[in-house]
């Protein structure tokens, strides 16, 4: 057997190839394909983390009451937090060069892995459509700095928005469509020519900010609303947690599918180095440059604007607005496909492996984003945190518990990778689903449920015990931990074939 640390070829039987499990997008990776190298993880990550929600992801933590300071150490902390989950799951991609679902067979059996792919699918379908929506709406504002009578109000409507609007989303989405359709080698050019060019244009930003503000102005020196004095003065601590928590489900989603990329490294300390040295202090660096800059705005323009896009339109030289049209263009597409299109795309594939290709699943992806009309998702930004990052953290905090415990606890990190593509082996368990693993899925999201219903003010706060709203703040930890332990214990207690 090869050492733990390496990337080995692994290699199917012929049998395996015939299969109903076995697709060429789903088989594992062969040690020829596998060039990912340091570098290329951490472009991963840069390119991923330099985008327009991280830029306003520090404003909704201000918007709550934290100072700058506690903002971005929040946000530094979450993602610190989530890279150890994403270096573990990565783990078996590496080893194996399989992906996310097929992985999943592991413990939630050959057809119960759908349950967890589809849980993240889903998500990933908001989020693609959201950032899409982001790519279209910037397009759409530059272009009406050139062409004002584009945005002039009253204009056609067209399912809640301009027709202007409508077209230059779909129109962003048909290029998201073109980089499925060539493949995930286009995508990890795009992450490393996108890496570079965003992380010089944010801090390229943040020095016309300072010289034009003179400084970084009010936002910086803004004392925090819960420090002694203030008009939430002790209240911190019941902030931060859920605060926390939703820094952590902003990528919950990757440290899932993480295997999806993993699968492409040439060894376990490419992807963990990479890894490592990408997430965290990328998305504090570009938190910061969005606080610092958004700062600069209420001196220069006289009211705060968080949305760099809005920034920008406001420069009247057109090369520095065709220039940022495309920087932001190029910051959101390269994290959209790969955050938001990989795993989806992977995961609908593995509905059908001889049917959907990933091509195909990318495709069924795109579309589901347009019809979840992400423009009605992004209306109210109040419930960011606490309703969607913290809400979809509950459902898959739980799976990655179980993925963790499976792998490195009961499998010590040995697969049968060959068992991954048959239904009649040790993982088709009951009739192809885990039972232990789907008791300790369902057990793990109860307990979130009631602080989740409270949030979404389907069930008033009064009806539900204090303690199951305050642990909904937990929302991430309670599902991953008590997923993990219940594992463990049915696995340990139970047979093999649940």
């Amino acid at each position: 057997m090869s050492k733990i640390g390496d990337a080995p070829d692994v290699e199917v039987s012929i049998e395996i190839e015939q299969s109903t499990l076995y697709s060429k997008d789903l088989a594992p990776v062969p040690q020829a394909r596998r060039t990912w190298r340091v570098g290329s993880f951490a472009a991963l990550w840069i390119s991923m983390s330099a985008c327009i929600p991280t830029y306003m992801l520090a404003s909704s933590l201000i918007g709550g009451g934290m100072n700058w300071s506690q903002a971005i150490l929040t946000i530094f902390l979450g993602n610190l937090i989530v890279v150890v989950p994403m270096i573990l799951n990565a783990h078996a991609g590496t080893r194996y060069g399989i992906p996310f679902p097929v992985l999943c067979r592991a413990s939630f059996g050959t057809r119960g892995a759908n349950v967890p792919a589809l849980m993240r699918a889903f998500v990933a379908c908001g989020w693609f459509g959201i950032q899409t929506w982001i790519g279209g709406a910037a397009i759409y504002k530059i272009l009406g700095v050139f062409f004002p009578s584009l945005t002039t109000p009253g204009a056609p409507a067209f399912l809640g928005i301009s027709l202007a609007e409508f077209v230059c989303f779909l129109f962003f989405w048909s290029i998201n469509m073109f980089v499925v359709y060539k493949g995930i080698e286009s995508i990890r050019l795009l992450l490393n020519i996108k890496a570079p060019l965003l992380i010089a244009l944010g801090l390229l930003l943040l020095a016309w900010a300072y010289r034009n503000a003179g400084g970084f102005g009010p936002i910086l020196a803004q004392p925090s609303a819960f420090d002694p004095g203030q008009p939430k003065a002790g209240q911190f601590w019941s902030f931060f947690v859920p605060g926390l928590t939703g820094m952590i489900g902003f990528w919950a989603t990757l440290s899932l599918n993480i295997p999806d990329f993993s699968r492409y490294a040439r060894s376990q300390r490419d992807q963990i180095v990479g890894q490592a040295l990408g997430l965290p202090l990328t998305m504090a660096l570009y938190s910061f440059i969005g606080v610092a800059v958004t700062s600069a705005t209420t001196i220069i323009y006289g009211k705060t604007i968080w949305d760099p896009v809005d920034v920008l339109t406001r420069f009247t030289n057109p090369i520095v607005l065709v220039i940022a049209m495309f920087a932001l263009c190029l910051a959101t597409l390269a994290t959209n496909i790969a955050a938001n299109v990989v795993s989806p795309a992977n995961d609908f594939a593995h509905l059908a492996p001889h049917k959907i290709s990933f091509r195909i699943g990318g495709l069924i992806t795109g579309i589901v984003g347009v019809l979840m009309m992400p423009w009605k998702l992004v209306a109210d930004p109040s419930g960011y945190i606490f309703t969607w990052l913290v809400g979809y953290s509950a459902l898959l905090g739980p799976i990655g518990g179980i993925m963790i415990a499976d792998y490195f606890v009961i499998r010590h990190r040995r697969l049968n990778v060959n068992a991954l593509y048959r239904h009649d082996d040790e993982h088709g368990y009951t009739g192809g689903f885990s039972i232990v693993a789907l008791i300790a899925l369902l057990a793990a999201i109860l307990p979130n449920l009631p602080g989740f219903l409270v949030t979404l003010k389907v069930v008033d706060a009064g009806s539900v015990p204090a303690f199951f709203v305050t642990l909904y703040s937990y929302a991430w930890f309670v599902g991953f931990a008590i997923a993990f332990c219940l594992y463990i214990a049915l696995r340990r207690l139970g047979s093999k074939n649940t």
